[in-house]
């Protein structure tokens, strides 16, 4: 591996006069280097198998790429390029439900993707300019010499605290799109036992500091032994320190060598035991009815779709039975007399609670139908009583519409309205004494909220239930990735996720984030499984998202406060 922190001024070179302070140029195709490796990044994601592996080399390598910048706008642009390489290949299902479901002509929906991923790539821009300034010489956009960057321990911490908060303000802004977080592909990889302390964007923090340290520990090593290697010239050192520089080189690329190799042994073993079981297991039938997505709302479609889970919810008992968002895609005041009296009619007869999916909705006085909810219905044996839960986080353009795009909204030919809110934290479900918490479509994505869910209900919930509708996306990705988030949120909180979907990927993943069973993607059937519900609280689930950000801001403002003074020092400059 090349030196990616060149070192020629501590081996006598001379620094470029002040006319050059910007240091050399890069090369266009450095930042495609960078677009490339950001793609390749993608295959780290499921259905890759283990591939947090995967994404910890490609991370050594982006850092190690990242340090050849000489300055914040270079580094932007490298970590935008990788952004961006990453997003668009990784998010390209999303001009599936714009172009194949919503009716968009193919050069604007493969636009609007490209343009979203650009978006994205600049949070992982900003995290780049952020180290730039926090790491290095580098202020402004001028560098002392062409080496602005040292393996210094702030500029690795620097790296990791810029690449977390860059995470953080991608999933928040706008109302978040935390979609390939780069800690959801490391579920099966060397840091997941992290995820309990510090949740997803604590995971991501440690992958990006452990592929730093890696990096610093190659450069440093191979630094020593250029060191050593002028030592043993005729001419020598002058003032009698080359030997004494080389061991103390030497000694620190072996000290980041073995913290990295220690971190990453954590992160494979689970550092404690945060949530115990609870209750009885339950017995859970997980509904996946694979009803195309261009009939779901045509009469003659929805007539169909209530038949068929109709008949898919009373062929069999259960402690739970869940169907996916929507499955009955009618307002719940107007459910056919058939299916509501045929479902109360089983539930009360074989003590089954059943779940299911239909639209929620006010009707006035004067018979008009307000605040639409994406909602989910829970049907208890032996009372009337009707649980609800209303989603919170809407998705934009679907759910709603975001000022200034009824236009776009206008180009689809999609049933589409502005849906109410549900509150940020709702009562959870009682399914025989264990607490059930609930959520919507790809509001899971979101740890954070399920997180505070389960912490300021004042009966937390012992097991996660998701019911969703991914047919938007057809038979992409999208499906897998969306598994691998869920099994994040069961390392996060210690509890077992429950995935009813429409057409995939159905699923049951306990407490410790293991896959107990799946249906095949557009399939019609039912996941029989048995659930065992968990109580107590990870330190993800006290504490949220806090933790790390407040770390890493520390560490940030640390850094540019001190970080160039350090790199001036250790680079042998006043």
């Amino acid at each position: 591996m090349a030196d990616p922190i060149t070192s020629r001024s501590r081996r006598g070179m001379s620094v470029p006069a002040a006319g050059n302070a910007r240091g050399r140029a890069l090369p266009r195709w450095h930042y495609l280097v960078a677009l490339v490796a950001g793609a390749a990044n993608t295959l780290s994601f499921a259905p890759t198998p283990h591939g947090g592996w995967l994404e910890l080399a490609i991370f050594t390598f982006f850092f190690a790429w990242l340090t050849r910048t000489t300055g914040w706008k270079s580094a932007a642009l490298t970590g935008g390029a990788f952004g961006f390489g990453n997003y668009v290949t990784g998010v390209w299902w999303l001009y599936v439900s714009m172009h194949d479901y919503g009716g968009i002509v193919a050069p604007l929906a493969g636009a609007a993707v490209v343009l979203f991923s650009l978006y994205l790539a600049v949070y992982p821009a900003f995290a780049a300019a952020i180290w730039s300034f926090c790491a290095g010489h580098a202020r402004n956009g001028a560098a002392l010499d062409d080496t602005p960057f040292s393996p210094t321990w702030h500029g690795a911490l620097a790296f990791a605290s810029a690449w977390a908060i860059g995470e953080w303000l991608r999933g928040t802004v706008f109302t978040g799109f935390p979609w390939l977080a780069s800690g959801y592909a490391q579920v099966d990889g060397p840091f997941a036992g992290f995820a309990p302390v510090a949740g997803v964007y604590g995971v991501g923090w440690m992958l990006a500091l452990v592929a730093a340290l890696i990096v610093q520990a190659i450069t440093a090593a191979l630094r020593a032994r250029g060191t050593a290697a002028s030592s043993d010239s005729p001419v020598g050192d002058r003032n009698g320190n080359v030997e004494a520089n080389s061991r103390g080189v030497a000694s620190r690329a072996a000290v980041q060598g073995v913290v990295a190799l220690a971190l990453i042994v954590a992160g494979l073993l689970p550092l404690a035991r945060w949530t115990t079981p609870a209750n009885a297991p339950l017995t859970v039938r997980l509904l996946q009815g694979d009803v195309k997505q261009e009939m779901k709302f045509e009469e003659s479609g929805m007539r169909a779709a209530i038949d068929q889970y109709q008949q898919m919810i009373t062929s069999k008992p259960a402690d739970l039975i869940v169907t996916p968002e929507t499955a009955i895609p009618v307002l719940a005041q107007q459910l056919p007399a058939p299916f509501a009296t045929a479902v109360r009619s089983f539930s009360d007869s074989t003590g089954s609670v059943i779940l299911f999916g239909a639209i929620g909705g006010t009707i006035t006085p004067e018979s008009q139908v307000i605040d639409y909810t994406n909602s989910l219905f829970g049907v208890t044996p032996g009372t009337r009583d009707i649980y609800r839960y209303d989603k919170h986080h809407l998705v934009p353009f679907g759910e709603f519409v975001p000022w200034g795009f009824r236009w776009f909204v206008n180009l689809m030919s999609i049933p589409l309205s502005d849906f109410a809110r549900g509150a940020p934290v709702q009562k959870p479900f009682i399914v025989h004494n264990q607490p059930v918490a609930i959520d919507i479509c790809y509001e899971d994505i979101f740890g954070e909220e399920i997180a505070r869910t389960v912490r300021e209900s004042a009966t937390p919930a012992g097991v996660l239930v998701n019911s969703t509708n991914l047919a938007w996306f057809g038979n992409t990705i999208a499906l897998d990735q969306h598994l691998q988030i869920a099994r994040m949120r069961s390392l996060e909180t210690g509890r077992p996720m429950l995935r009813a979907t429409n057409t995939g990927m159905t699923a049951a993943i306990d407490a410790n984030g293991k896959v107990l069973g799946r249906l095949q993607p557009y399939t019609i059937g039912s996941l029989d499984v048995s659930v065992q519900g968990t109580t107590g609280s990870t330190p993800y689930v006290t504490g949220g998202n806090n933790t790390v950000l407040a770390m890493s801001l520390f560490l940030l403002a640390f850094g540019f406060a001190f970080g160039p003074g350090i790199a001036r020092r250790r680079n042998g400059k006043q």
